[in-house]
């Protein structure tokens, strides 16, 4: 069973989204546990004070170290082994991708450490965490919605966590590209219809066509997933069908163009 520890300032908005859907599901089903901390707890002063001004002047305020480091000596007392992550969310962290999040499923021990205000003392960074996480280039308020990110991101990845087995197999990023396009019923909407190949019954002709549309999807907007892909001789043989595709369809527009400026 996974264990998640979440420290936070605000443990109200960790504790009512992973009440519901998978997460919910696989709590209830005993296959992860999730507990979440006020970080204010961990503190001596009778304000119980998290934060204070930095060093050095500047805007904002700091939170501080001893809280954290309090935090983890509880959940962790030992320290955390070879099968625990202290997560530190993070805007200066690495970016948060599907194989960290294959990793976190198979911990015994995941602690996510959420920060708030113009940052966290260092000190926590050098002695509390053994990572720091970023979901990406941007800057949120605090860390607890990038560790609601993780925790769906992780958790439903644990076997028995989705009705459908096949289903995080099938995911975007499972296997380095984007998903294909999925449809259902009606089969038109606003004269909009759905593939041929999808209704053909033919599941070779519907495998075929899911992952050439899922290469298409990743050639267009994240190309710089094909380098690292785990790519097989098919999708190599399909990626070059699409680049045939493009420069036939680049040709079609260009003589349609020259036609029109005649």
């Amino acid at each position: 069973m996974l264990r998640i520890d979440v420290v936070t300032i605000f443990p109200a908005m960790v504790d009512g989204p992973i009440r519901d859907g998978i997460v919910g599901r696989a709590v209830e089903a005993g296959l992860a546990r999730i507990d979440v901390h006020d970080l204010r707890t961990f503190t001596e002063d009778r304000h119980r004070t998290v934060d204070d001004a930095p060093f050095g002047g500047g805007p904002g305020m700091v939170m501080k170290a001893e809280p954290f480091f309090r935090a983890r000596e509880t959940v962790l007392p030992a320290g955390p082994g070879p099968r625990d992550a202290v997560v530190l969310l993070s805007p200066r962290g690495v970016p948060f991708d599907q194989a960290a999040a294959e990793r976190y499923a198979q911990l015994d021990r995941l602690v996510l450490l959420c920060g708030r205000y113009e940052g966290i003392d260092e000190r926590v960074r050098e002695g509390v965490a053994t990572e720091e996480v970023s979901l990406g280039d941007f800057v949120l308020t605090g860390g607890e919605v990038a560790a609601l990110a993780v925790i769906e991101a992780a958790v439903r990845l644990i076997p028995g966590a989705l009705g459908d087995e096949g289903s995080a197999g099938a995911d975007s990023f499972a296997d380095g590209i984007l998903d294909c396009p999925h449809y259902t019923r009606p089969a038109v909407v606003r004269g909009q219809g759905v593939p041929d190949a999808l209704l053909s019954g033919d599941h070779g002709r519907i495998r075929r066509w899911r992952r050439k549309e899922a290469l298409r999807a990743t050639r267009r907007r994240r190309p710089d997933l094909l380098s690292t892909a785990r790519l097989s001789a098919e999708d190599h043989s399909l990626l070059r069908e699409l680049e045939d595709e493009e420069t036939t369809a680049g040709v079609v527009h260009a003589a349609a163009y020259e036609d029109l400026g005649q």
